[in-house]
């Protein structure tokens, strides 16, 4: 007797492939309001375009100013303005040449931090470039910026402190406008701005801060808001979900990721995640950025040291893996722009644009792997009959593309080591009913398939079924 077994689930492989195997590379679910032909599909994430290449070092940061429809960032030390064709314009230079710096806009003023000096542009005189601040009691190194209300404020590197302007001009600065994260004695990682509170992220804990008024520098702690959680990677925070999301660390120096509903962390991690985040060497150069693919918020997450990067669905709840041929994902940092999602490269100085329509990222190709669920059968082994893939067929390419195949491997030991692949054909461009299968694989008693598809076409799978034959043998 025939009997079919779905052969994907939501599980994570961390801790043992014994408890799950399943795992996606380069994939993520979509739910399906109404059951059709499946209640989930599994797509393959996009690739990205060249927007606009500068050079052979990476960018160090960006962001968009609605105001103008251009977007700005720095490379190298040269601070450039970008319109929508990917043209570059040089804006006057920054004293370094090298590390993350951090960009922030009050609608007209754009100022940049880069740790040793704040740098302010005015937008309403384009051709005057870049200046250092030249106020002797601005801070004297700020790691990031950002405004609330009408005041600039920064942070203070080494220190629990954060400083603010003297009033709505960036230029102008007063020593005496100076505050310290008060419930624990750490240094402060990170400020922003979070719906009109100031959110001072420490090496342990966070706290927010607002505007109460008076006289002097206006502002306090919001009492029972503050956390035993600090910020584990200053570059991992990201815009997400009309919140904000960050690597976190615990008093006990263990890592988790959360985003922040009203003054309180919220995980998003999981146990599986957060045992193989936790054994990386180091974190904290993780990086982050929130983008929306096709109404999934998505939240990708990049760890520079370990070579790897993760994907979190927010409309689904689970994590994916990203990886090129090259490893980890290529993308550092991220920004909207003029509604399109823009990228830079961790290694070179370009920047690339989300394109749904390509199927590699700038040339390079993508890989989309898919790990199954464990087919465990309990004292007996069974015959596989069959196993077929429910690919969207026939969407085959030119070159590389013309005739793509879906390679199998199979674990018969638990997932713990797989065969030789086999391929199977998905169909040249209008083959849309060619059925993506594969026959007599053999037999075992704790089965996980695994799926490759490397040619550049699109993935867009249904459903896959293992056939199996429930004699003994």
């Amino acid at each position: 007797m025939l009997k079919e077994i779905p052969l994907f689930g939501l599980g994570l492989q961390g801790k043992s492939p014994n408890v799950t195997a399943n795992k996606l590379v380069n994939c993520y679910y979509e739910f399906q309001r109404e059951k059709d032909r499946t209640e989930v599909a599994i797509h393959g994430i996009p690739g990205y375009t060249l927007f606009t290449d500068a050079g052979d070092t990476p960018w160090r940061g960006l962001r968009e100013f609605p105001k103008t429809s251009l977007l700005y960032g720095v490379h190298r030390g040269t601070f450039y303005q970008i319109d929508n064709t990917g043209t570059r314009t040089a804006r006057g230079t920054i004293g370094t040449t090298t590390g993350r710096v951090d960009i922030h806009d009050d609608g007209r003023y754009i100022v940049v931090v880069d740790g040793e000096e704040i740098y302010t542009y005015d937008t309403t005189t384009p051709a005057t470039p870049i200046a250092a601040v030249a106020d002797a009691e601005r801070p004297t190194s700020p790691n990031t910026v950002t405004f609330q209300g009408a005041k600039i404020l920064t942070d203070e590197d080494g220190t629990g402190q954060f400083k603010g302007g003297d009033n709505a001009n960036p230029l102008s600065w007063n020593a005496t406008n100076v505050a310290t994260a008060e419930s624990n004695p750490d240094n402060l990682v990170r400020i922003f701005n979070y719906i009109g509170a100031v959110v001072l992220a420490g090496d342990d804990t966070t706290e927010f801060w607002n505007n109460i008024g008076g006289g002097g520098f206006p502002y306090g702690r919001i009492l029972n808001a503050n956390w035993e959680y600090g910020m584990a990677a200053r570059w991992s925070l990201a815009k997400f979900m009309g919140t904000y999301a960050f690597l976190a660390k615990n008093r006990e120096g263990e890592v988790i990721v959360i985003k922040i509903t009203g003054y309180a962390p919220e995980r998003i991690s999981n146990f599986e995640l957060e045992h193989i985040i936790n054994g990386y060497s180091s974190v904290s150069d993780a990086t982050a950025y929130g983008f929306t693919l096709g109404g999934h918020p998505m939240l990708q997450l990049n760890f520079p040291t370990a070579g790897t990067s993760w994907l979190y669905d927010g409309s689904t709840d689970y994590w994916s893996e990203l990886r090129f041929c090259s490893g980890r994902h290529r993308a550092e940092i991220g920004t909207e722009f003029l509604n399109k999602t823009i990228v830079s490269d961790y290694e070179n100085g370009n920047l690339y644009k989300l394109d749904t329509d390509a199927l590699d990222f700038n040339g390079e190709p993508i890989i989309y792997e898919l790990t199954g669920k464990h087919i465990y059968f309990d004292r007996k082994t069974v015959g596989i009959a069959s196993l077929e893939l429910g690919v969207e067929a026939g969407v085959g390419t030119s070159g590389q593309g013309e005739n793509p195949v879906a390679a199998l491997q199979l674990a018969k030991d638990a997932g713990h080591s797989f065969g030789n692949k086999i391929f199977a054909p998905m169909g040249k461009t209008g083959e849309y009913t060619r059925r993506c299968l594969w026959r007599r694989l053999g037999k075992g008693r704790d089965i996980v398939p695994r799926i490759t598809i490397s040619d550049p076409v699109k993935l867009a799978l249904t459903n896959a079924t293992l056939r199996i034959n429930e004699g003994l043998y």
